[in-house]
């Protein structure tokens, strides 16, 4: 293991690394392995919760929508977070009360008797998916201050671009076989998520390995009204004062409306456009992934290397682009089969450039805040960059299902590129405008 590690650091131009950061990463990688398990499963459960729950187009954007609307919360528990002492037992409480509910859905009947209409069974999967998703506004802020003050600087990319790697091809191995499994038993996740409770809890249970220790200086005494008001006062300094940030923020504000309001929708016309069984959906999003593998190493480099914004304005071109491909699988729907998989010529490019979208946002939507801040600030900066991801999750998830049933498919796509080419144009102007962040 060390040695294949060694080989790794040195194709990537990682040098000088400490036992901390060894040490860091390798419990890091256990993390993101485990955490991709369980993603590798939710990769499907969109088309899960269509195809074999019979859920409804809006209790489809209800269970995408809990998935970044839980930040919210960040407004409330942002200053919270800064003052707990012990953040791994917080994220070992956190990630057992989240993680291990996910088991409830082995108790779900196996008949599609039992889902039809508006089922009581829609409502508990997601309640189910809401709790979850409840652990995020935790974790995810706390994986960022750990890894930052165990990582360097000059290599912080890099190693955060390997772990994800190996989370990346963990979860294509995951989702695929999940994908075969669904289409020989349409009710398979009822099992399989109880693996996936497994996972989460362990994944949470590494992470909180990660050492990591700062000193207090300031109470943690304080009144609910006061840690809100400071939590408000600390994000309005942010972005008042960090005017690339802020900038950064606008481009996302404008991203994030495409991708929210687009990514229910595209569940949609995989199922009712496309007809697409469980392997096709499954072998697209791991030819995306798999391609993504070979990516990630580079952008992460790319990452530690260049202006975020100028990152992001790629990163937004890739997925512009491949919403635009779907418009053109909506005027050219040609295919083949090929066994199972059902192959739209159209998707080709769909799949070539979500491939750079899923490289290329997976790392900055993670670690991009931390790139405008000093260290010890990179948990606040995440902090602020989800809460501010939770206030466009309360309109756009719904409002692309509106577009849809108002004016269809190649609407409610085309509306979203256009929206990220204002997101483009926004972070090349702010690049242009203010110094490199460096």
């Amino acid at each position: 293991m060390t040695w294949i590690l060694s080989r790794l650091f040195s194709r990537y131009g990682l040098h000088d690394l400490m036992p901390a950061e060894l040490r860091t990463f390798r419990l890091h990688l256990g993390y993101t392995i485990l955490d991709n398990i369980v993603l590798g499963v939710l990769a499907l459960n969109e088309f899960v919760f269509l195809k074999s729950l019979h859920g409804s187009s809006y209790q489809l954007s209800f269970l995408f929508q809990f998935s970044v609307l839980v930040f919210i919360f960040l407004i409330f528990i942002a200053e919270w977070l800064k003052r707990v002492r012990n953040k791994q037992k917080l994220i070992r409480i956190t990630g057992f009360l989240t993680r291990a509910p996910l088991a409830v859905l082995l108790f779900f009947p196996r008949t599609s008797q039992a889902f039809e209409g508006s089922s009581i069974y829609h409502y508990i999967f997601l309640i189910v998916f809401l709790v979850y998703y409840l652990g995020n506004p935790v974790i995810f802020p706390t994986i960022n201050l750990f890894l930052k003050s165990n990582y360097q600087h000059f290599n912080f990319g890099g190693l955060y671009s390997l772990a994800t790697l190996g989370g990346k091809i963990v979860l294509l191995v995951t989702a695929f076989v999940y994908g075969i499994i669904l289409d020989v038993d349409p009710y398979a996740f009822t099992w399989v998520f109880a693996i996936a409770a497994l996972a989460g809890v362990g994944s949470t249970w590494l992470l909180s390995q990660i050492r990591f220790s700062v000193e207090q200086n300031k109470s943690a005494n304080n009144g609910f009204l006061d840690s809100l008001k400071e939590s408000i006062a600390g994000m309005r300094r942010i972005m008042k004062e960090n005017t690339p940030f802020r900038h950064f923020e606008m481009g996302f504000l404008f991203y994030g409306f495409a991708f929210m309001s687009t990514v229910t929708v595209i569940t949609i016309f995989f199922e009712k456009q496309l007809g697409l069984n469980y392997f096709s959906v499954a072998t697209y999003k791991n030819a995306y992934n798999i391609l993504s593998l070979f990516l990630i190493p580079f952008f992460g480099s790319m990452l530690g290397k260049v202006d975020p914004r100028k990152f992001g304005a790629l990163t937004f071109a890739s997925i512009m682009l491949f919403l635009l491909s779907l418009v053109l699988t909506y005027y050219v729907p040609a295919h083949i089969r090929i066994g199972s998989l059902i192959l739209y010529y159209s998707m080709i490019p769909y799949v070539l450039f979500h491939s750079v979208f899923a490289a290329t946002m997976s790392l900055l939507w993670s670690i991009g805040s931390a790139y405008f801040c000093r260290p010890e600030e990179a948990g606040d900066y995440q902090a602020v960059h989800l809460f501010l991801t939770a206030t466009r999750a309360i309109f756009a998830p719904l409002l692309g299902v509106i577009f849809y049933e108002m004016f269809g498919f190649v609407f409610t796509f085309s509306l979203g590129a256009a929206s990220l080419a204002i997101a483009i144009a926004i972070m090349m102007w702010s690049y242009r405008r203010d110094k490199p962040v460096r």
